[in-house]
């Protein structure tokens, strides 16, 4: 496994990314707390793009767990049809809803803990919620930031929680709050998986990595 950077080469490879995007944003959707959380769920093996899509009539309709119980199963999955797995999902959906109800007076709570009880949240989908709905420097590491941390030697690891653990290390607290953000972004658009756009990319002459396209 590659060697992890000094201290000073990821504080300069986040200088870059905080220069050219200084509040970078996540994609999806929402409309408080309760959407973001249901459309992280949703966004297992799925695109952003392809839950924003489904999610506007959904939220617009349910923007509560009561009203998402209300709309219930059916109707739940009559609206996210075009995502995958979505029968599971519309399940998982109503699920959190009853449980976000019984157990934490219709909030979203406010721990890794407490939101991993939920049906059909994980870790990745936790550390998401923490980030952007209540401002902790959490890492939620999906597999545009397991690589871009591999590449560019952030946080070198051979899983998901390796790298997560990796990037709490090595990311200064000052870049904490959007790293995740930037490392998503950067491989989504230009640390791709199978054809990296090394000619645009801001981090070029800092990377090392196998998988760099000098042509």
């Amino acid at each position: 496994m590659a060697r992890a950077r000094k201290p000073a080469e990821i504080r300069e490879i986040f200088e870059r990314f905080r220069t050219a995007n200084p509040e970078p944003k996540g994609e999806l959707e929402l409309v408080n707390a309760f959407t973001l959380l249901v459309a992280v769920v949703l966004s297992a093996q799925a695109t952003d793009a392809g839950v924003n899509k489904a999610t506007r009539k959904l939220f617009a309709l349910a923007d509560t767990p009561e009203k998402m119980l209300a709309l219930g199963e059916e109707t739940v999955r009559e609206h996210i049809k075009t995502i995958g797995l979505y029968r599971n999902k519309a399940k998982n959906v109503i699920a959190l809803s009853e449980k976000l109800i019984a157990a934490f007076g219709g909030e979203v709570p406010t721990t890794r803990e407490a939101l991993e009880s939920l049906p059909g949240v994980g870790r990745k989908t936790a550390n998401v919620v923490l980030n952007i709905a209540f401002g902790e420097i959490t890492h939620a590491v999906d597999t545009h930031v397991f690589r871009v941390s591999n590449r560019l030697r952030i946080a070198p690891g051979k899983n998901v929680l390796q790298v997560e653990l990796g990037l709490e290390k090595a990311i200064p607290d000052e870049f904490g709050r959007h790293a995740h953000h930037w490392l998503i972004l950067h491989g989504r658009y230009t640390c791709k998986a199978l054809r990296p756009e090394c000619g645009r990319c801001i981090q070029s002459d800092l990377c090392d990595s196998p998988d760099k396209r000098t042509t």
